[in-house]
């Protein structure tokens, strides 16, 4: 089997408690800048967790260094949620690495086929994702996005200003990105 996937990984994430901090250590001593807040709660829908139906809803930061793009997650859902399978209430680690896919369905089979289970499927409006648990391989899980025109010209945005930032203005929200 063909893996399906964009293996050229765009996205490192970690996981937090304090979104707001930890933009700021990131902005004083990285200099990397500027975020782009969103919540997400009532529009990510379908949700699974380990092939059971749950709910999962967090705070992001989106911000651009170089090539890749950082994103700070604070987890806000109560139940269990892959961001929790690694990252202990109270704890700031590194969760996930994240590529683009243009065959969710098929990746979630190939991953299967190797013993790595999707710890969360779910979708952002009309957008899926999913986190697949490769810690046993590489010590972090994936992330795989479905490819679509809104989230790739956001993304390239974020980079565009990430890597044209004078410092200024440093937190933001993501209506911001076009207005």
């Amino acid at each position: 089997m063909i893996l399906p996937t964009d293996r050229a990984m765009f996205q490192n994430a970690w996981v937090c408690d304090d979104l707001e901090a930890e933009m700021k250590k990131w902005t004083e001593q990285m200099k990397v800048g500027p975020w782009f807040v969103a919540e997400h709660d009532e529009n990510i829908t379908d949700v699974l967790y380990r092939g059971q139906p749950a709910e999962l809803s967090m705070r992001v930061g989106l911000a651009q260094a170089g090539d890749i793009q950082i994103e700070l997650i604070q987890p806000t859902v109560d139940g269990p949620c892959a961001y929790r399978d690694t990252v202990k209430p109270g704890e700031l680690k590194f969760h996930h690495m994240c590529c683009w896919t243009d065959d969710i369905d098929a990746d979630i089979d190939y991953y299967a086929s190797l013993g790595f289970e999707a710890a969360n499927l779910a979708k952002a409006g009309d957008m899926r994702f999913a986190y697949f648990d490769t810690n046993p391989l590489m010590g972090c899980m994936i992330e795989v996005i479905e490819r679509n025109d809104m989230a790739a010209m956001m993304f390239a945005r974020i980079k565009e200003l990430g890597n044209n930032w004078d410092g200024n203005d440093p937190y933001r929200t993501v209506d911001q990105l076009f207005g």
